[in-house]
């Protein structure tokens, strides 16, 4: 019977030193990749600012070439969004963002909003905000954008001034 729980000589298998190396890898390989990967998925969801805010900008101008004016957008919420989406409020609920016809396709990280103003020629501006706080840091990440940075740079959910004009700008660079 100790001879049948013995191993045969030449018989093929790894050793426990192997198979302990090969964890060891494994586990090198995971923690190197994983932050990276949680990074790139931050980066992914802050995308929605992005896109949501040139949504926002044409339905603004839009809206401004029919009645001469931009519609002023509140934040729906009082708190930025984390690292969980929002639910975008009903039809009817959502003030100036109904009225310039803008809806996103589903829940939201971000938290946007519209402030409104007329440029140095009197033609209507607006500033377009996005916040949110994607890694739960509790510093936020921001996107805007504004048709006259003279006039109107800042909304009250983001007080950092937009300085490109008319241009989507990461108003916090590194910052989810």
């Amino acid at each position: 019977m100790l001879q049948k729980l013995r191993a045969k000589k030449g018989q093929k298998g790894f050793t426990l030193i192997e198979l302990m190396i090969v964890v060891a890898i494994i586990g090198i390989l995971a923690a190197i990749a994983i932050p990276n990967f949680l990074t790139y998925q931050k980066k992914s969801k802050s995308s929605e600012a992005k896109t949501c805010i040139g949504g926002i900008k044409t339905s603004q101008l839009s809206f401004a070439a029919e009645k001469d004016h931009h519609a002023v957008c509140a934040p729906l919420v009082a708190n930025p969004p984390n690292t969980n989406k929002q639910i975008w409020p009903a039809q009817g609920a959502c003030g100036g963002f109904d009225s310039i016809g803008w809806r996103p396709a589903g829940d939201v990280y971000y938290l946007y909003e519209c402030s409104t103003g007329a440029d140095a020629n009197g033609n209507p501006a607006v500033c377009i905000s996005a916040k949110s706080d994607l890694d739960g840091d509790s510093i936020f990440g921001a996107f805007g954008f504004a048709t006259d940075v003279a006039t109107i740079a800042t909304t009250t959910t983001v007080a950092t001034p937009v300085t490109k004009n008319s241009q989507v700008e990461d108003l916090a660079p590194g910052q989810y």
